[in-house]
């Protein structure tokens, strides 16, 4: 246990080293309800989890245990990406990469493609990130859980470090199991006519629309990505469902979000690797050196208790 200065109580919130599926040097934090588990040397945090279960909500690329990410020679430096799994940030918007890095893929190599230096606080682990040479930002992310809850909180800081301004948003990504069902909460008003946008040519599998409800499975055949301006994300699995909470928006027009407006995000991968992505993302913002900007994103994980995804989902939104 952990002693809270400003409130002068014990917490319930641990922080173990361990060994992760061939990744020394990793970090458990528990807190008796859930845990998560950080992998430095790919800069992830790979698995949120409830206690006592082996398994947990993030898809983990198994076929990857304990590989390293092939070092960038360069900033434009074309070696194949490596998809871990996990939870991960990137820059946004995707459209940006070209003009900042001289190519369109694969993704910035500070920001997924070097170990992170980690440090542990008496809530969780910080991860740091090496500057990223295309940007000129220097990544920060903050991973904590709640003493009392069982909530992951993720506050990811971009700082700018060196080179000319740039417009970008914080984007965190988190990939996970399939799902029997992915959530989006919409908007009472929403700035799209259908309550969400289109991303990527495939066709969205089983989309349904009830009330603000707005759900669909993974596509098996091609890739598919829908966009919303909803600040709320529910993943519903067989044994557990996961609720994932964009920080609070800005008041509409207050701001520009990537991709045409969009707060939230829902990627599903086609076989032959089953994973969903459940995504956020912060407003724009212009950096020069000095500034920084930051988002967080609140992960709440529960048993699963109706037999009906629809009502699983709609329990979990009215808990926060």
């Amino acid at each position: 246990m952990a002693f809270d200065s400003a409130s002068g109580k014990q917490t319930k919130v641990a922080v173990t080293s361990i060994s992760w599926h061939g990744w020394p040097d990793c970090y458990l934090i528990a807190n008796g309800r859930v845990e998560a588990i950080i992998v430095p040397a790919i800069g992830r945090v790979m698995q949120l989890r409830l206690a006592g279960e082996e398994d947990g909500a993030f898809w983990e690329n198994r076929a990857l245990d304990g590989q390293l990410p092939a070092p960038a020679q360069n900033e434009t430096d074309t070696a194949e990406w490596i998809n871990f799994g996990g939870d991960k940030c990137w820059p946004a918007p995707q459209s940006s990469w070209p003009q900042q890095q001289g190519r369109e893929w694969p993704p910035p190599v500070a920001f997924d493609s070097r170990p992170m230096e980690a440090v542990t606080t008496e809530q969780g682990v910080v991860l740091t990130s090496p500057l990223d040479p295309g940007f000129g930002v220097q990544v920060t992310r903050h991973v904590e859980l709640d003493a009392e809850q069982p909530v992951m909180r993720i506050m990811t800081e971009y700082r700018k470090i060196s080179g000319p301004p740039v417009r970008v948003g914080v984007w965190s990504i988190t990939q996970m199991h399939e799902p029997e069902r992915v959530f989006i909460l919409l908007p009472e008003q929403s700035k799209f006519a259908a309550g969400y946008i289109r991303l990527m040519e495939g066709e969205p599998a089983e989309l349904k629309i009830e009330g603000r409800l707005l759900s669909l499975v993974r596509h098996r055949g091609e890739c598919v990505k829908i966009g919303a301006d909803a600040g709320s994300l529910a993943w519903v699995g067989r044994s557990c469902v996961v609720r994932i909470d964009a920080e609070e928006r800005a008041e509409p027009g207050a701001v520009e979000y990537p991709d045409g407006g969009c707060v939230t995000q829902v990627y599903t991968n086609p076989d032959p690797l089953p994973y969903v992505e459940l995504e956020t993302l912060g407003p724009l913002a212009n950096l020069s050196v000095c500034d920084r900007i930051e988002r967080s994103t609140v992960y709440t994980i529960m048993h699963r208790s109706m037999p009906d995804p629809d009502e699983e989902a709609r329990k979990i939104f009215a808990a926060r």
